[in-house]
């Protein structure tokens, strides 16, 4: 039974992990068999409840064989959000169900009856929390990017190969049918070939200049800041709030990522320029990462290939 759990969970969560609106998209084909899995559901934990991480929950759920049963947030009333969701879904779907969320990741990493994990959480914890995942005996599917500095990438394939883990890096555009068919047309030659290719990353970061604001009872603010080298004063753009009764979601995405201090720290800008949406396209579409040249300008990466090719 492990060794098939363990062939399903290969097969359908890394298939699976272009869960939200590419993965609704591609649900049909995962299930246009008709077949239901043989064996046990795969059993899932959140490791992180802000606003792409409800985007993924809503497709994860929709998943056959997938059970979520599990999740974590430093902020109480998102840990809140995610339970009601939970249970919403598997009561309108006439299942039963039993949720349990915690304030720390290692509360989850610690059950035994969690077979792996969804970590959405800001970019400088995901190398900590997905290579704690896989020393723990979990498979990951991690938000890009995978991590924050190259010394982190390396660690964590450390940890994935070292654990016999299954890894899965969220880039939901890529299971996107108009992304698709533009990398089918640049493999297939149909639009000449190509020695250069100009990417958009967004306007360069900037120091943190956000007012400081009074952290919310529910908030652990140091939980949230984990590994940053240097204290960083609450504001709310950086976790935005919520409400339960009426239901408001975030009205904007973590502003973390715009600044030096955080997800937007200078030694990441290689990295982000090559994992993010604006690049992984072309990368995918020309299959040749090992013969391109990476140069960098404010706003832009070059992607050079050689003439020969």
């Amino acid at each position: 039974m492990k060794d098939q759990k363990k062939q399903w969970s290969r097969r359908q969560f890394i298939n699976s992990g272009v869960a939200g609106i590419a993965g609704v998209m591609l649900l049909p084909k995962i299930v246009s068999s008709g077949k239901s899995p043989a064996i046990a559901d795969l059993r899932l934990g959140f490791i992180g409840m802000g606003q792409q991480s409800m985007f993924l929950l809503n497709g994860f759920l929709q998943i056959p064989g997938v059970q979520v049963i599990a999740g974590c947030d430093v902020y109480g009333i998102k840990r809140k959000r995610f339970e009601k969701r939970v249970k919403a879904f598997y009561t309108k779907s006439g299942k039963e169900s039993k949720v349990e969320t915690y304030e720390k990741f290692e509360d989850v990493l610690s059950r035994t009856d969690i077979d792996a994990v969804v970590i959405a959480v800001p970019d400088h914890s995901h190398a900590r929390i997905a290579i704690a995942a896989c020393k723990a005996g979990k498979d990951v599917y991690l938000e890009k990017p995978m991590t924050f500095t190259i010394k982190e990438g390396q660690e964590l394939k450390k940890a994935v190969r070292q654990n016999n883990r299954i890894l899965a890096i969220g880039s939901q555009q890529r299971s996107d049918p108009g992304f698709q068919h533009a990398v089918n047309l640049v493999q297939t030659g149909a639009i000449g070939k190509i020695t250069k290719v100009n990417a958009y990353v967004g306007a360069p970061p900037k120091p943190y200049d956000l007012p400081e604001e009074p952290i919310p009872a529910d908030l652990n603010w140091d939980l949230w800041l984990g590994s940053l080298p240097a204290p960083i004063h609450f504001n709310n753009q950086l976790d935005p709030p919520i409400s339960i009764d009426p239901e408001q979601n975030e009205k904007l995405w973590g502003a973390w990522r715009w600044y030096k201090e955080m997800g937007g720290s200078p030694q990441t800008g290689a990295l982000i320029c090559l994992i993010l949406h604006s690049g992984d396209s072309e990368w995918t579409g020309m299959a040749l990462l090992r013969h391109l040249r990476l140069v960098t300008e404010p706003n832009i990466c070059h992607l050079n290939m050689p003439m020969e090719l």
